[in-house]
């Protein structure tokens, strides 16, 4: 599995000529990591996690791309594409599916609290081939068997550095790299992540930055 970092919270996987993207929000380069997509997968419906126009343009333009994501996404773009479409998959945590060749598993239902006074929408985090857990907006800890890298969301209104350090260790898994980075300056991401490094490898964790664009293989 060759795994793209761009900015923010999304990636683009590639294996056996089939690209699974999750998360082309806002702050993403969303046409770079959509080129050639047949599955996306959306968390979420906030726009740093969801380009509903770009989105919209891309299933329009690519009609057999099929997405899977949360009730509040796939009500959002049914109504942008003008009706209910049997591309557009529903999905909660506890379910498993194919998505352009990819096993999927899914956890957690809901959004980390932001503030009492903000609504709690839903979140799915989601597992890939077994492997690679992308949390989505939430510290939600998937009880698979073993997770051989995590993204994780190094900074959010809806966290703090200790919260993001506990969900990091209490998934364990043996490599992990940064998400959901871009309201942090340089200095900030330097700091977090030198705290993620340091303390992740007392816990057999390396923490690794990936620069945007950067491709890896798992």
């Amino acid at each position: 599995m060759l795994l793209t970092k761009f900015t923010h919270s999304c990636v683009r996987l590639e294996q056996d000529g089939s690209v699974l993207v999750i998360d082309p929000g806002s702050f993403s380069e969303v046409d770079d990591a959509l080129e050639g997509a047949t599955a996306i997968l959306i968390t979420h419906e906030h726009a740093d996690h969801l380009d509903q126009d770009r989105v919209v343009a891309f299933l329009e333009a690519n009609t057999s791309a099929e997405l899977w994501a949360t009730t509040g996404v796939t009500d959002a773009l049914g109504a942008a594409l003008g009706g209910a479409s049997d591309r557009l998959h529903t999905v909660a945590g506890g379910e498993e599916f194919t998505a352009a060749g990819f096993s999927v598993r899914t956890f957690g239902d809901q959004h980390a609290l932001i503030h009492p006074l903000i609504p709690v929408i839903g979140n799915v985090g989601f597992l890939i081939d077994g492997s690679l857990y992308h949390p989505g907006d939430s510290f939600t800890v998937p009880d698979a068997a073993e997770v051989a890298a995590l993204l994780v969301p190094v900074h959010a209104p809806w966290s703090k550095l200790a919260e993001v350090l506990d969900f990091m260790i209490a998934v364990r898994a043996p490599r992990a790299f940064q998400l959901h980075e871009a309201l942090l300056n340089d200095a900030g991401l330097g700091l977090v992540e030198g705290q993620l490094t340091r303390l992740g490898a007392r816990f057999g964790i390396t923490f690794e930055h990936l620069a945007v664009g950067r491709s890896i293989d798992l």
